[in-house]
């Protein structure tokens, strides 16, 4: 199998992750968690942002063991590629795992550019009106990509 075992994360922002996951005053509880928030931050804001230069890599299992991480893989890897089911085959892991590297680098660039602009505000208070923000219903304009996958999916629960 082609699976790959690790995810990469982008060296440029180890002074945001780790601030992001430092045992005091951190909003996550580890580097896995905070990946999860900035690669759900990227794909809302519909950005991919490339890196060449990664710190050391996190374990994929351990992305695996936490509710969803598997599944947010794989539903980014669906979305993005709408048009090809196979993204979801195992030899094309290492394509899904690159999108969500790419989505989370891009969701740590934005996150620092508001940590950067709003400079009075805490970490908390930055990270909570992203998440109020993401739980307020879709705008007309925005595409919600889960909800039509759900919906074509015709389930009944």
């Amino acid at each position: 199998m082609a699976y790959t075992d690790r995810f990469r994360r982008p060296k440029e922002h180890e002074d945001l992750l780790g601030k992001l996951t430092d045992r005091k005053t951190g909003t996550f509880a580890t580097m896995v968690e905070a990946m999860m928030f900035a690669a759900l931050l990227g794909h809302r804001r519909g950005e991919r942002k490339p890196f060449d230069q990664a710190d050391e890599p996190i374990r994929l299992a351990l992305m695996e063991s936490r509710d969803y991480g598997e599944v947010l893989i794989d539903m980014l890897g669906a979305v993005e590629c709408p048009d090809d089911p196979k993204i979801l085959s195992a030899d094309r892991q290492p394509e899904r795992v690159l999108i969500f590297e790419e989505y989370a680098n891009a969701g740590l660039s934005h996150l620092q550019t508001l940590i950067n602009r709003q400079s009075d505000q805490d970490l908390d208070t930055i990270i909570s009106n992203l998440v109020l923000e993401g739980l307020k219903t879709p705008l007309e304009d925005e595409k919600d990509d889960v909800g039509d996958i759900l919906a074509s999916a015709d389930l009944d629960w």
